[in-house]
């Protein structure tokens, strides 16, 4: 399954942009620009998160923003803005990350190091 998405204007949900999602089984690819194009990309193992957010126009006009909060140094945060079918393209990364960490055998932890302690002489 693959969901393909354009970010949207908040103000009736037109296409007008040059931002494409693209959400598959094993990754998310961003694309954006016209003149100037980037790229972005992240494996789905590495998706520890997913926030969904939706304004009150963003309700309006059947639209919603996704956060995936990543393992990735280049992109700790990849932004979905602004796409028709929010819900169910959160729940397919959810589920998918999930899959995708127990294929790999990954986990996800945290560091919670306390500072050092002082030595009392």
């Amino acid at each position: 399954m693959e969901f393909k998405e354009r970010k949207r204007w908040v103000f009736f949900g037109l296409p007008f942009t040059f931002t494409v999602y693209k959400v598959k089984e094993n990754g998310i690819t961003i694309n954006m620009g016209f003149l100037n194009k980037q790229e972005e990309d992240c494996y789905m193992y590495k998706v520890q998160d997913v926030t969904l957010k939706a304004s009150l126009f963003e309700r309006m006009f059947g639209l919603g923003t996704i956060v995936c909060h990543t393992g990735d140094t280049t992109n700790p945060q990849l932004v979905l803005e602004h796409i028709k079918n929010a819900k169910d393209v959160k729940e397919f990364i959810w589920e998918q990350s999930e899959i995708a960490r127990r294929k790999r055998r990954t986990m996800n932890v945290q560091d919670i190091t306390a500072e050092e302690f002082e030595e009392i002489e």
